[in-house]
């Protein structure tokens, strides 16, 4: 039997004492962004950092200006060197009614069809993916003493509540992390079956704009058409954003946005995405955003501006006849390839500024930006990881996008210095950040035997 083969057989006999550690952490109520939970989220990283030490890492819980980051290294494998990446904090469990059960009780829960899910808070967002790396570290030197390549874990307890720690973090501490590749594991399977590698993911612009016009709300029948109506001055804007053909309107939007690499279109081509059954399981049929793009490409590779909320004026119960003083809404961008988040926000400002009639002035409140990223799927590591991936599932592994933004991969990039994988075991019906998240056994087990896998693959690059 290879060291491999060994290591693999040791993970399927300890799958029990795996999920009792994974139910201790998920027993810890690390709310990063209610400051009453703060002892929580310490315990927490103070659990994983005597984990890993418990295992060989030299591990300590690292004090900032929020809530801790765990650093653990251990070198004692040759070659290409990795930095894990996970977060240790888990979203507020409101509404606490909805919950079946108790959010921090782990349990094992088997269904009608025979199969079993892990039910907690931060099941699969982000402590049961967490735990699949480890445990697979922990076979390996279980195994042979030793893993197979030099691994360092950095695992933050502010994800969920911003993450405004991290970046001045990794700067700081930049020459101890920086390694040859980051691994991250916060992403999902393409299906229940089929493995992925996020390889892009969306950056983001967000913008709140408030038009103002006469100094008070006006009686409509005194005043209607005569003054100028905020409601119907934004909803011009609005509406001028895009084209009949979904197409953006704003000047140099595009900048910056490619055509989809061939390589790429022909893998999602083999996805057999439904677009039909996409939209079908939220209510709708008919394809909306660029004619002439897949549903694939509008969510993965093409820029989007969406409005995310808008009012003016009476909204309560009844009816009141009032022209609105002010009128606002909120309008996102997601952002892809090359768009400079910067450039985007002037050009919107200025988009707006040119559709405010004289007698209104409107104000601009910022909400975010971060830039798109890509990682070059000829890289030696993705392909291994894609290979290691696909044998263990015995599917295909696929290369996919990313409709959102994970702002960690963006830092590890410009302060590290790393391209960084996504590979994640996450379900697209595990309910994160909802009540009853759950997280299947069966992503856990093979999630811990795919990193076992992609740690020896990537010591053989």
């Amino acid at each position: 039997m290879s060291e491999l083969e060994s290591v693999l057989a040791h993970i399927d006999s300890h799958v029990e004492d795996a999920l009792e550690r994974l139910f201790e952490v998920l027993r810890i109520k690390s709310i990063s962004t209610d400051p009453a939970f703060a002892d929580q989220c310490r315990a927490c990283a103070e659990w994983h950092a005597k984990d890993l030490a418990s295992i060989g890492f030299k591990a300590s819980a690292r004090d900032t200006p929020g809530h801790p980051i765990v650093v653990g290294h251990d070198r004692s494998g040759n070659g290409h060197s990795v930095l894990f990446y996970g977060h240790y904090d888990v979203q507020p469990v409101d509404p606490l009614e909805l919950w079946d059960h108790d959010p921090f009780a782990p349990f094992l829960e088997t269904r009608a069809d025979g199969s079993r899910a892990i039910r907690a808070r931060g099941a699969s967002d982000d402590k049961g993916q967490v735990m699949t790396f480890i445990e697979a570290c922990r076979a390996w030197k279980a195994v042979t003493g030793k893993l197979p390549i030099p691994v360092s874990i950095l695992l933050e307890g502010e994800e969920e509540s911003g993450g405004v720690n991290l970046p001045p973090f990794l700067k700081a501490n930049a020459g101890e992390l920086r390694a040859d590749v980051g691994l991250i594991c916060d992403t999902s399977m393409w299906d229940p079956k089929t493995p992925a590698i996020t390889t892009m993911l969306r950056g983001l612009c967000g913008e709140e704009i408030v038009v103002t016009g006469p100094d008070r709300d006006l009686h409509s029948g005194f005043y209607g058409s005569a003054a100028v109506n905020p409601n119907h001055v934004l909803a011009r804007i609005l509406a001028d954003l895009r084209d009949a053909d979904g197409r953006v309107t704003i000047p140099g939007f595009y900048d910056g946005v490619p055509e989809l690499p061939e390589v790429l279109r022909e893998q999602w081509e083999k996805l057999h995405f439904d677009p039909k059954a996409f939209l079908g399981a939220v209510g709708l049929s008919v394809p909306a955003g660029e004619r002439g793009r897949t549903a694939l490409e509008m969510i993965w590779s093409r820029p989007t501006c969406e409005v995310n909320g808008m009012g003016g004026g009476y909204q309560g119960a009844g009816f009141k006849t009032v022209i609105p003083s002010r009128a606002s809404a909120k309008v996102s961008f997601r952002l892809v390839f090359d768009q400079d988040p910067h450039a985007i926000r002037a050009a919107f400002r200025d988009f707006v500024r040119a559709r405010v009639p004289a007698d209104c002035k409107v104000e601009f409140f910022e909400h975010g930006a971060g830039r798109a990223i890509r990682f070059p799927i000829d890289a030696p590591a993705f392909e291994r990881t894609r290979q290691a991936l696909t044998v263990e599932w015995g599917r295909e592994a696929a290369y996919i996008g990313g409709g959102g933004s994970i702002p960690v991969t963006h830092e590890l990039k410009s302060a590290l210095g790393m391209d960084v994988i996504l590979a994640g075991f996450a379900l697209d019906d595990d309910r994160i950040h909802s009540p009853n998240e759950k997280y299947d056994l069966v992503s856990f087990h093979r999630g811990m035997r795919s990193w076992a896998r992609i740690l020896h693959s990537l010591a053989s690059s």
